[in-house]
C-alpha cells in the first residue's frame, strides 16, 4: 500500500481565501510560471434549483448573462475579452452555473470589471429574453431532438431513477416553459440566485495576491449585498426495486442501454463515495478494464461501454443524490438483457474475487494523471477550486484528490461493487429506429 501510494504524484498549489463584506467568497491561487490567468465565477444555482413550470431556466439564464450588463451593451463582454487576447464561456450544471475567462495576466482588472458588472445586473430586456429563448430552443433541436441518442442518458435516465421534480425533470427545458418565461421571471431568478452571497470568485495564475485582492475589493466590494437563498431539499430515498423503461429513437442507428445506481453522498460521505469513482474506472477505463475486455473484446455484445459518476460526468462537483452510470451501444440485433446480465456477473465476480494483481494501481495511476492534467491549466484550476469552495469550503482539496484516489483499497472497491444490485438499478433502453 505504501509503495503504491508513493507513486501517486501530488500538487501544492497555494490557496488564499477571503470573504468580502457583501458575502462574496474569493479564492486565489497564484502561479507565476506563465503570464496567463484563469478567472471563474460560480453561482450556487443549477438545473436542480429551477422551479416547476420553468424547466430550462437555469440554462436560459446562463445565456442571458452574456447579453449586456449594468454598464455594458450587448456583446461588449465578448469584445473586451477577445480584444485582450482571451477566451470565455459559461456552463450550466446540476448544482451550479459558472462563467469564466482565460486571459493574459495584464488583463486581470478587465476580467474583474466584466464579472462584477454582470453580478450587479444583466440587461434583462424583452428583446434579449426572446432572442435567447430562441437560441436555447435551437440548441435543444440540435443537441437533443435532431441528433441520434440526443439527451441519452443524462436527460432520459433521471426521470426513471428519480421521482422528485428537482432530480427528474428535463434540464434543457420544454418549449412551452421557455416560451412562457417573462422578464419579471428572469429578474426574480437573478435576485434570488445571483446574489453576491451565493457566488464564489476564483482567480488562478500569474497574480500578485495583494494586488489581486485590492482589485477584487475595488470592483466587487460595492456589489449590493444579498444573502444566499436557502438551498432546496433534493433528497429522496434509494430504489428498492429495479426500474426499467425504453423508447424508440427514430435517428439512432444502433440500440443502446444505460443503467445507474445511487452512490453515497459525495459531500458528507466523501471517503465512502470515492471507491465508487474508482470502481467506475476499474469497470470501463481502457482496453484492459473489466467491462471493455468482457463485453467489447470477448463477447462482442457491445460496440462501446463507458462508466462515470454523475449524470453530467462530474464526480467532484456534484451534490447528493447522484449515481454511478454505465452506458453501452450495441451492434445490430444486440441483446440488452444479455448485456445487463453480463454486467451483473462482472460486478459479482469483482465483489467476490477482488481485483487482479496491479489492476487497482494501474487504474489509480490513470485517474491521477487525468486529475493532474485537468488542473494543469490555470482555468481548470480556478474552476475546480471555485466549485470545491462553493460546495465544501475546501478549495485546497484539489491538491489532495490524486492522493485520496490512490488511498482507495481493493476491499473498498469490492464492497462498492457488491452494492450495485439489480434491485437498486434504473435502466433505460434505446430502441434503434434509424437502423435503415
Amino acid at each position: 500500500m505504501t509503495a503504491r501510494r508513493s507513486r501517486i504524484p501530488a500538487t501544492r498549489y497555494p490557496v488564499e481565501r477571503f470573504n468580502l463584506d457583501n458575502g462574496l467568497r474569493v479564492v486565489l491561487t497564484p502561479d507565476r510560471s506563465a503570464p496567463v490567468i484563469g478567472v471563474a465565477v460560480v453561482y450556487d444555482v443549477g438545473i436542480r434549483s429551477e422551479p416547476e413550470g420553468r424547466t430550462g431556466f437555469a440554462h436560459l439564464f446562463e445565456h442571458l448573462m452574456f447579453q449586456g450588463s449594468e454598464n455594458l451593451e450587448k456583446l461588449a463582454h465578448f469584445r473586451h475579452v477577445q480584444g485582450a487576447g482571451g477566451t470565455f464561456n459559461g456552463s450550466t450544471h446540476l448544482d451550479y452555473t459558472d462563467y469564466f475567462e482565460t486571459l493574459p495576466s495584464n488583463a486581470l482588472e478587465r476580467a474583474l470589471f466584466l464579472e462584477a458588472d454582470r453580478m450587479r445586473g444583466p440587461r434583462l430586456t424583452e428583446e434579449n429574453l426572446r432572442n435567447q429563448v430562441d437560441v436555447v430552443k435551437e440548441e435543444i433541436r440540435v443537441n437533443v431532438l435532431n441528433r441520434p441518442y440526443g439527451g441519452f442518458p443524462w436527460l432520459t435516465l433521471p426521470p426513471v431513477m428519480f421521482d422528485t421534480f428537482p432530480n427528474a425533470h428535463d434540464g434543457y427545458g420544454s418549449f412551452d416553459d421557455l416560451e412562457s418565461a417573462t422578464v419579471a421571471d428572469a429578474a426574480d431568478f437573478f435576485r434570488r440566485y445571483y446574489a453576491s452571497g451565493n457566488a464564489v470568485l476564483a482567480v488562478s495564475g500569474d497574480i500578485d495576491v495583494a494586488e489581486a485582492t485590492r482589485l477584487i475589493e475595488r470592483h466587487f466590494g460595492d456589489v449590493p449585498a444579498r444573502p444566499a437563498p436557502q438551498r432546496p431539499d433534493f433528497t429522496e430515498p434509494d430504489l428498492t426495486a429495479e426500474r426499467r423503461t425504453s423508447y424508440t429513437d427514430k435517428l439512432a442507428p444502433l440500440p443502446a442501454v444505460a443503467s445507474a445506481w445511487r452512490v453515497p453522498d459525495p459531500i458528507t460521505d466523501f471517503l465512502g463515495y470515492l471507491p465508487y469513482v474508482v470502481l467506475a474506472e476499474v469497470l470501463t477505463d481502457g482496453d484492459a478494464s473489466r467491462l471493455v475486455e468482457r463485453l467489447v473484446q470477448r463477447d462482442r455484445a457491445v460496440t462501446s461501454v463507458g462508466g462515470y459518476l454523475g449524470f453530467m460526468g462530474d464526480p467532484f462537483d456534484v451534490r447528493d443524490p447522484t449515481a454511478l452510470l454505465l452506458q453501452a451501444h450495441l451492434p445490430p440485433g444486440g441483446d440488452v438483457e444479455k448485456v445487463l446480465r453480463t454486467v451483473d456477473e462482472e460486478l459479482d465476480r469483482l465483489a467476490t474475487d477482488g481485483l487482479t494483481e496491479g489492476e487497482l494501481a494501474r487504474t489509480q495511476a490513470r485517474m491521477a494523471t487525468h486529475l493532474l492534467r485537468d488542473t494543469d491549466a490555470v482555468l481548470g484550476r480556478a474552476l475546480r477550486m471555485a466549485v470545491l469552495e462553493q460546495q465544501r469550503g475546501e478549495p485546497g482539496l484539489l491538491n489532495d484528490l490524486p492522493r485520496l484516489v490512490g488511498e482507495v483499497t481493493d476491499e473498498q472497491v469490492r464492497a462498492a461493487a457488491a452494492t450495485l444490485r439489480p434491485q437498486r438499478r434504473a435502466s433505460i433502453e434505446v430502441i434503434a429506429g434509424g437502423a435503415r
